[in-house]
């Protein structure tokens, strides 16, 4: 198989963390410049049509697109350790906290950068930096909400870390690395101490 990334993207960072956390070896992975334009190449918009990273080949020749589509698909190969849900009622709850911090938080944070920060101008025109503020503000709601949750339980999801902290995580690194956003500076003091304990974590540093 060969995975389609490109160095410090969020969503290629989150199927990285998710491969590290598997302990899956042998995929082959090849870099796309978005810096460059390569995502809109005409062999690359072959593999994806939405010109979007990461994408993995499969060793069919099939390409598959969407990072939790590629996680679910990989989590099949490998189910141990388990990550996103051992019978139905857990994987339930687990999608539901998943895709709350995707849609809200991650989403979030992609609208606040996208359209405020200038090294992403060539990514996102035209840019909106009012929509792109008032995102931050948003999203910063949502972020209490997850810091509130966080006191409650240690994950994300509950009790054990699942692919809902992975993708917790890279929105935040995301959001720490390129507007500054520091929890323990929004009095979010459980946000940031998760953020800590999942930076300690060897998968972390994948994709960062």
């Amino acid at each position: 198989m060969k995975l389609f990334i490109s160095p410090r993207a969020p969503n290629p960072r989150r199927v990285l963390m998710f491969i590290a956390e598997k302990g899956l070896s042998g995929i082959e992975r090849e870099i796309i410049d978005l810096g460059k334009g390569q995502h809109r190449d005409e062999a690359f918009l072959a593999r994806s049509p939405m010109a979007k990273v990461p994408v993995l080949e499969l060793d069919d020749g099939r390409m598959l697109g969407e990072t939790r589509a590629i996680c679910t698909y990989l989590e099949g190969l490998a189910p141990l350790p388990n990550l996103m849900g051992t019978d139905f009622e857990e994987r339930a709850f687990i999608e539901m906290a998943d895709r709350r911090v995707e849609l809200y938080l991650f989403g979030g944070f992609t609208n606040w950068i996208r359209h405020t920060h200038p090294g992403l101008a060539p990514l996102e025109q035209p840019q909106f930096p009012d929509f792109g503020r008032s995102q931050g503000e948003k999203v910063r709601e949502v972020a209490h909400w997850l810091d509130r949750e966080l006191a409650e339980h240690p994950f994300v999801a509950g009790q054990r870390f699942t692919i809902a902290d992975i993708t917790a995580f890279c929105a935040v690194e995301f959001a720490r690395g390129l507007v500054k956003f520091q929890p323990a500076q929004e009095g979010m003091p459980h946000l940031q101490a998760w953020r800590d304990r999942i930076a300690g974590r060897p998968s972390a540093s994948e994709g960062s």
